[in-house]
């Protein structure tokens, strides 16, 4: 089996952990619980939602808040480079007073 699959879904906060946005899992389930992150457009806060490939999520991270795409699922965390094959970037990372980075 692949590092990097073709699921039908996989939980955000699973999801977000093996794509690197955070260091530990119970971070990401924390950060989801607070609502920080929106799936599609729609704040959540239940680190068990599925996510599908082409799903949009908001994520803020730092001073920045990025817009991704799924475009793929992993077994288990995988190395940064590979990561990045799980997503793709649809707007360049804005800072909260909106400059460019």
């Amino acid at each position: 089996m692949t590092e990097i699959d073709n699921f039908e879904s996989q939980r955000i906060d699973s999801w977000l952990w093996h794509a690197r946005f955070f260091k530990t899992r119970s971070l990401c389930a924390r950060f989801v619980e607070q609502g920080h992150i929106r799936h599609n457009g729609i704040a959540t806060n239940k680190p068990s939602k599925r996510l599908h490939i082409g799903d949009v999520l908001t994520i803020p991270t730092n001073q920045t808040v990025r817009v991704i795409k799924i475009t793929g699922f992993a077994e288990h965390r995988v190395s940064a480079s590979k990561a990045t094959q799980l997503y793709n970037e649809i707007n360049e990372k804005y800072s909260r007073n909106k400059e460019i980075l």
